[in-house]
């Protein structure tokens, strides 16, 4: 099953294992994936001398990772191949206390305080980029707080559970039969969606503590904008701090970037990858997987109240923090998230398999997605709020060419529509005539562009009427001490290469104003 090639990287990754493992697997007479588990387990049990492989008769095709005879929560139900094969192999490294994604300590408080017991089960596509994201911060979870017990089940093998639970997006996270997030997630942003949902405890003792961090800068947000922001002002020789719920930020999920000069072709996982290493090289303390949650102004200190409880203190502040995916905002929309409404149709259009689905939204990434929809979906439908499309006519002549695309401007979505269970339509209001109609569908992706996260500061800054920070030529905000870059900014095309450029151009009109004594 594994290649000589990755055997050899199996086996590298293995070597310095301190820890004693079994993977124990049981395996259901009759099932196709049985024989695949037992050759993929006992191939990598015979890569390291600190590995086991132990197989038994059961219900079902999974297995468990034990460490030194420890169940350690850890469960995977399914052969972990493609994309998973990644997150099974990191999960035996951080029940070691090994692995680059390990957090630091504050945040190891932060999973080690949630009231447990918790039990996750989260369903998953072999072949989708999002979901070893939140399967690897997941089962680090485990790793960190026994209390936590986590199993990924592949959807593709367990479908009578997807059907019954209706899974229509993945990853989705259940507790029970609640679903309690789907789609695309980071560490921090998963953190906070069980600190949300089960509370927390944090010990006196926690590492958290409640000492304010002084810093000279500090930079909200993780983006190409952060970053650069970061070194910018490290190599100003000030004491700087980034915040950011994952280094890299909405890059991340970027398939391919083919506009950031000198760079003819990476992808976004690639960049947010060369990002943070840049990053390392510089003496910023990265404050990740959490967000600021609140700025006071004390003086002339920026104070700001992290997720968790940490504060950190400085006199500038450059608010990085981008934007995020615009959402109707049209009744039935929350309810039905997972459940009929997405957002990526990569990653969720094959439960729409001949079916019909509708586009909300005709700018170039709605277009694209209806493109791509088309060729597994029976029918679908665009429907964009303006009078004309805003995609490229490129896009325009390839979708208008498909029998099974239709295209509707002037559209307004009023209600999503359902029975408890699922999507089954869609309410749309004609802007021109008035006249509503109900469409019948069994999906709906939305792709109706961003809007920016710049709630944090609103009390102290200017906002344009897109709800954009209002920045000069040098990013100052006009609020003493107070600068923006990138997407959350009035700077016009958000591009990769612009965000790029903004932040350091703000970290360098920070570093002048505290020159100047402005």
């Amino acid at each position: 099953m594994l290649d000589s090639d990755l055997k050899e990287q199996v086996e590298k990754i293995f070597e310095g294992l301190d820890s004693d493992f079994t993977l124990a697997a049981t395996l259901r007479d009759g099932d196709e994936n049985a024989g695949t588990m037992k050759e993929m387990l006992t191939e990598v049990s015979a890569l390291s001398g600190k590995i086991a492989c132990r197989v038994n008769k059961g219900n079902e095709t999974a297995f468990s990772i034990f460490r030194n005879g420890v169940d350690t929560g850890i469960r995977f139900r399914g052969t972990p191949g493609g994309h998973e094969f990644s997150s099974f192999l990191l999960a035996v490294l951080n029940c070691d206390g090994k692995g680059k994604n390990i957090p630091d300590r504050a945040t190891v408080g932060r999973v080690e305080a949630l009231k447990t017991p918790i039990r996750l089960r989260t369903y998953v596509s072999l072949d989708c980029t999002n979901c070893p994201d939140v399967v690897q911060s997941l089962n680090l979870m485990s790793a960190l707080n026994p209390g936590i017990v986590h199993e990924t089940t592949d959807g593709a093998v367990f479908g009578v559970e997807v059907e019954a639970l209706n899974v229509q997006a993945v990853p989705s996270v259940y507790a029970g039969d609640r679903l309690i997030h789907a789609g695309k997630a980071g560490f921090g942003e998963l953190l906070a969606v069980l600190e949300a949902q089960f509370g927390s405890e944090v010990a006196e003792d926690s590492a958290i503590g409640t000492e304010t961090k002084v810093y000279d800068l500090i930079v909200a947000g993780g983006g190409p904008a952060g970053v650069a922001a970061a070194i910018y002002s490290a190599r100003k020789g000030l004491k700087t701090a980034i915040v950011a719920e994952r280094v890299g930020g909405q890059v991340k999920d970027t398939v391919a970037i083919e506009n950031l000069i000198s760079v003819p072709q990476t992808t976004g996982a690639a960049l947010a990858e060369a990002l943070g290493r840049h990053l390392d090289a510089y003496s910023v303390d990265v404050l990740e997987h959490r967000r600021a949650e609140k700025v006071e102004i004390e003086g002339e200190d920026k104070v700001l109240t992290l997720t968790g409880g940490e504060r950190c203190k400085a006199p500038a502040l450059i608010v990085a923090t981008g934007a995020s995916y615009r959402r109707m905002n049209v009744t039935g929309e929350a309810e039905y998230l997972g459940r009929g409404v997405a957002f990526c149709p990569h990653c969720d259009g094959p439960f729409y398999r001949d079916k019909r689905v509708a586009v909300v939204g005709g700018g170039n990434s709605g277009i694209e997605a209806a493109i791509d929809l088309a060729g597994i979906c029976s029918k679908v439908t665009v429907f964009e709020f303006l009078d004309e499309l805003r995609a490229d006519k490129v896009l325009q002549d390839k979708a208008r060419s498909l029998p099974n695309v239709e295209i509707y401007a002037s559209s307004q979505t009023a209600e999503v529509l359902g029975n408890g269970k699922k999507v089954t339509g869609m309410r749309v209001k004609d802007r021109k005539t008035g006249a509503e109609r109900s469409v019948e569908l069994d999906g709906i992706f939305v792709q109706i562009g961003l809007v920016p996260n710049s709630a944090l500061v609103k009390d102290f800054v200017t906002l344009n009427a897109r709800g954009e920070i209002t920045v000069d030529a040098g990013c100052r905000t006009g609020s003493r001490g107070i600068y923006a870059a990138g997407d959350v900014s009035s700077t016009p095309f958000k591009q990769i290469v612009i965000a790029m450029g903004e932040g350091a151009k703000a970290a360098l009109s920070a570093f002048e104003d505290r020159m100047m004594g402005n």
